[in-house]
């Protein structure tokens, strides 16, 4: 086993969900995921505490893209043009290697209770980023925590949505994302 070898965390992270969706998470050995991925015991954790962080690898890097394309937004944006901003750049960071792992990200959290209360952990931990960056806007909270939660219902609607597309004609997960948020402005304006 290569001890230093590169993409060791996407390898690891690759490893595990197949190893949850094919035995289950709680018969899935770290051992096994080292074995998997090709790598040392000692190698996985020093990208993971434990086997429970693989399922939100990355999510500080999202909830981060997501309050800086906030911040980046114009002055003059409406909460909800800034949440689009936050969308776009997180979604520009995503390529293939993301949407692959959709599916079979998507099997693994079926199969496992805990594994479906970390995800929604990791929707709690993207809205929270993006009501702190639109609040530091200077967005009332309400409306800060309403945008933010649209954010996240979209950016789950359109990941899911790319996820799932022929790979010939996927194209980029922004624009799955863009009409996901389209769609639930459209909805919710309909709610009045």
């Amino acid at each position: 086993m290569a001890r230093w070898e590169p993409g060791a965390r996407e390898r690891l992270v690759l490893a595990a969900v197949d190893l949850f969706t094919e035995q289950g998470y709680d018969t899935t050995t770290v051992t096994q995921i080292a074995e998997r991925a090709g790598v040392t015991k000692s190698t996985f954790f020093r990208h993971f505490p434990d086997k429970r962080e693989l399922l939100v690898a990355g999510q500080e890097t999202l909830s981060q893209l997501l309050a800086e394309g906030i911040r980046a937004a114009p002055e003059a944006a409406s909460p909800l043009q800034a949440v689009a901003s936050g969308l776009e750049r997180a979604c520009e960071a995503m390529g293939p290697a993301n949407r692959a792992l959709g599916p079979r990200l998507k099997a693994a959290v079926a199969a496992s209770t805990e594994l479906q209360e970390r995800d929604a952990l990791k929707s709690v931990g993207m809205a929270a980023a993006m009501t702190e960056a639109l609040l530091a806007r200077g967005v009332p909270e309400v409306q800060a925590h309403l945008a933010a939660e649209l954010g996240v219902m979209a950016f789950k609607r359109g990941y899911a949505s790319w996820a799932e597309a022929d790979p010939e004609g996927a194209g980029d997960l922004w624009g799955h994302t863009a009409d996901a948020f389209d769609e639930l402005r459209t909805a919710g304006a309909s709610l009045s």
